[in-house]
């Protein structure tokens, strides 16, 4: 069973960063697609950013210029989040594709003065 736990997440000031970790259980060049997606109180889950198996990246247009998406030559992705405004507070999680989808437990990042 492939396992993905996320780090890193906690409370920023609008202008901050923080620089989400996603640890999975295998490879992370073993998935197809990896992406971060969040979910802020009272919406549906939303895509971030992903990273395709050739390193092909994409973001959401709220993120584009602020956020980063990488990975590892070993078992972990990570997001790096710059400037960070208080629209970007919410749960983020990994997730990670090889013929099914798997998803972390999540972290909180909440940006507020």
């Amino acid at each position: 069973q492939v396992q993905l736990v996320e780090s890193g997440g906690g409370l920023v000031q609008p202008g901050g960063s923080l620089r989400l970790s996603c640890a999975a259980s295998e490879r992370i060049f073993s998935f197809t697609v990896v992406a971060w997606y969040r979910q802020a109180p009272g919406k549906q889950r939303e895509l971030v950013a992903r990273i395709a198996g050739g390193g092909t990246t994409d973001y959401a247009d709220s993120v584009k210029g602020r956020f980063t998406i990488s990975r590892d030559n070993g078992k972990n992705a990570y997001l790096q989040m710059n400037s960070l405004k208080s629209e970007d507070t919410a749960v983020y999680y990994c997730y990670a594709h090889r013929g099914v989808g798997y998803w972390g437990q999540g972290t909180q990042v909440t940006v507020s003065s």
